[in-house]
C-alpha cells in the first residue's frame, strides 16, 4: 500500500545535475546552455575547468549522500513517504523522474529544490521545469515545491558553525576579514527578485549566529556568464580580493552562501580561481564549509517537508524578511529578457 502522509505521497529532491564522464561533459553544457547561444569555444574552455577534475561534477554524488541522510532522517521521524530524484541538467532528469512516479502509481509529489534563494534560476525556473517534465509525460499531478530556505536555522547553524570554527583556525591577533560569496546573476533579473536582499540577511544572520553582528564584512559573487556587454553582480570574488590587498587586508575567511554542497562552482571558481588571486597578492585565505550533509540541515529539509504534511507545524526562520509562501505568486521572479 502506497504511503500518504497529509496531502502528498512522495517527495522529490531536485537539482541542477552535473556530469559524471569526461564524455558527458560537452552534452552537460549543451542542456546548461540550449537557447542562449554560447559559442562552441566557450563551451570547450569550461569544460577544461571540469578536466582539471577528472571530467566529472560532484554534485550527482553529493545529492546521493544527501538522499541518504534524509531518509535516515525521515524515517527516524515516522515519515515513510517515497524519495525521488531529478535534475534540470543532467541524469537522472526530472522528466524520467515524473515518468517513473507515474510507473510507481504517485499522486502528489512535493519538492526539495537545492537552492536556498528565490530568484529565477533558482526557484522559479525549477517550478517551470518540473511543470513542463508533468506536461510532457502525460502525468495527472503537478508538483509542489518546498519555500526558500535562506533565512531558516538549519541552513544559517551549520554555515555559523563552519565560520566559527575557520575564523578560529587563523593565527595570530588580527581577526580576517570575512568574505560571503554567492553566484552572480544579471543584473536585470536580480532586480525582479529578492535575491540581494537575500544574501544580506543570510550574512547578517551567519555573523549574529557567531556573536560578531557588527564585524565587517563582504558580499561579492563568482562564476558571471554570458556577453561582457550584459550587467551582472560585481564585484567578482578575484577583483575583490585585489582590492582588499591594496587596502591592507592580508587575511580573509571566504565564505560560499550561494551553494549547499562543495560542487563544481565551489571547487573551480573558489578553491582554485580565488585561491589562486588570493595567492597572486599574498592574502591568506581559508574557505569554509557548506552545509552538505550536516545533520542540522538535513533536520532543516526535515522540518519543511513537515511544514507542508501539516500546516500548523512551526514556520522557523530568523531575521526580519518574511517567510515565502508555500505558492509562489505568478508574476514572481520573471524571467529575464534573452538578448
Amino acid at each position: 500500500m502506497r504511503a500518504v502522509q497529509g496531502q502528498y505521497d512522495a517527495i522529490v529532491l531536485m537539482s541542477f545535475g552535473g556530469p559524471e564522464h569526461p564524455t558527458d561533459v560537452m552534452d552537460f553544457l549543451r542542456n546548461v546552455t540550449r537557447g542562449r547561444d554560447v559559442p562552441a569555444e566557450r563551451l570547450a574552455r569550461v569544460a577544461e575547468q571540469y578536466a582539471l577534475f577528472g571530467g566529472r561534477s560532484p554534485i550527482n554524488d553529493q545529492n546521493r549522500a544527501l538522499l541518504t541522510a534524509l531518509r535516515t532522517e525521515l524515517d527516524a521521524h515516522g515519515i515513510t513517504l517515497p524519495l525521488y530524484w531529478g535534475n534540470r541538467n543532467w541524469h537522472p532528469f526530472i522528466q524520467d523522474t515524473v515518468a517513473r512516479m507515474i510507473d510507481d502509481g504517485i499522486e502528489r509529489p512535493l519538492a526539495f529544490v537545492t537552492s536556498p534563494y528565490s530568484t529565477y534560476s533558482s526557484c522559479r525556473q525549477y517550478r517551470e521545469d518540473m511543470s513542463r517534465a508533468c506536461e510532457a509525460t502525460g502525468a495527472t499531478f503537478e508538483i509542489d515545491k518546498i519555500r526558500s530556505f535562506w533565512n531558516h536555522p538549519g541552513f544559517i547553524g551549520p554555515i555559523a558553525e563552519a565560520v566559527r570554527a575557520d575564523l578560529d583556525s587563523f593565527e595570530g591577533d588580527t581577526t580576517p576579514r570575512v568574505v560571503f560569496v554567492a553566484h552572480s546573476l544579471p543584473a536585470s533579473m536580480a532586480a525582479t527578485c529578492d535575491y540581494e536582499l537575500q544574501l544580506d540577511d543570510t550574512a547578517q544572520l551567519v555573523l549574529e549566529a557567531i556573536g560578531h553582528a557588527d564585524a565587517d564584512h563582504d558580499i561579492v559573487f563568482q562564476s558571471r556568464s554570458g556577453p561582457p556587454q550584459v550587467p551582472w553582480l560585481e564585484p567578482d570574488i578575484c577583483d575583490h580580493l585585489r582590492r582588499l590587498a591594496v587596502e591592507g587586508i592580508d587575511r580573509v575567511l571566504m565564505v560560499p552562501l550561494g551553494f549547499i554542497s562543495d560542487h563544481m562552482e565551489v571547487l573551480y571558481d573558489l578553491d582554485t580561481r580565488a585561491m589562486a588571486a588570493a595567492n597572486e597578492v599574498d592574502i591568506e585565505m581559508a574557505r569554509s564549509a557548506t552545509p552538505g550533509t550536516h545533520p542540522e540541515f538535513v533536520a532543516m529539509i526535515r522540518e519543511l517537508i513537515e511544514e507542508r504534511l501539516d500546516h500548523t507545524h512551526e514556520r522557523r526562520s530568523l531575521g526580519h524578511l518574511v517567510v515565502r509562501p508555500d505558492n509562489c505568486p505568478p508574476d514572481c521572479c520573471p524571467a529575464p529578457a534573452r538578448r
